[in-house]
């Protein structure tokens, strides 16, 4: 795929093996719940978690970047034990996408 090609909104549902699946499901609702913040963005949102979430959110990118190609993940890390910072951006149509799937 060239760099240049415009990407569509599409999901790969097989990406994430079917038996890992109901744990990424899980690890989405439970991670989501426990946003501190969501900050709109034109391409997408960013999310304020928790610096004791980011093992669970360096797994969510991991399986995310399977399932949905068409996403970019920027991880945060602040100083000293600060928050963490997700912004997940994407082209035209991301930020509804992210709204309809991501429990919040």
């Amino acid at each position: 795929m060239s760099l240049d090609a415009p990407l569509s909104l599409a999901c790969v549902p097989d990406a994430i093996p079917s038996a890992d699946r109901p744990a990424h499901f899980a690890l989405i609702e439970r991670l989501f719940q426990d946003v501190r913040e969501k900050v709109a963005l034109d391409d997408g949102y960013a999310f304020r978690f928790d610096a004791s979430a980011f093992a669970d959110v360096a797994r969510f990118i991991e399986n995310e970047r399977l399932c949905c190609p068409f996403l970019a993940f920027m991880l945060e890390a602040q100083p000293a034990g600060g928050p963490l910072w997700l912004r997940m951006t994407g082209p035209e149509g991301t930020r509804e996408f992210l709204d309809v799937e991501l429990p919040l």
